[in-house]
């Protein structure tokens, strides 16, 4: 009996190292480094819309919802967000933005 104790002890001992180098490799490999800081503001991107490129800009948020659904009823992905100085922007991706301008120079025939 003393015996078998041995090669299963072995066996525990192996996996147990085993899972703690493994924690220790993902660690080092995932862990966060407090000491490096995220960039917050992009100096070539003043207003903060990342990818998007502003269309249009309205006083209100109806105006604002009624211009993207036209746009998406066009085949156009927007997005409204609250501009800086004051209103509501109607953002589109830069390779949209053609096409959106030519959507919304055209009168509503509702």
């Amino acid at each position: 009996m003393e015996l078998d104790l041995v090669p299963r002890l072995g066996a525990v001992l192996g996996v147990a190292i085993t899972l703690a180098v493994l924690a220790l490799l993902l660690r080092w490999t995932y862990g966060h480094q407090k000491n490096v800081t995220l960039p917050t503001d992009d100096p070539d991107d003043p207003v903060a819309t990342g990818l998007l490129t502003e269309v249009s800009r309205v006083p209100g948020p109806d105006a604002a919802r009624v211009l993207r659904e036209r746009l998406r009823a066009e085949g156009i992905r927007a997005t409204t967000a609250r501009a800086d100085g004051g209103g509501w922007a109607l953002l589109v991706f830069p390779g949209d933005v053609k096409d959106a301008k030519v959507v919304l120079s055209r009168r509503s025939l509702d």
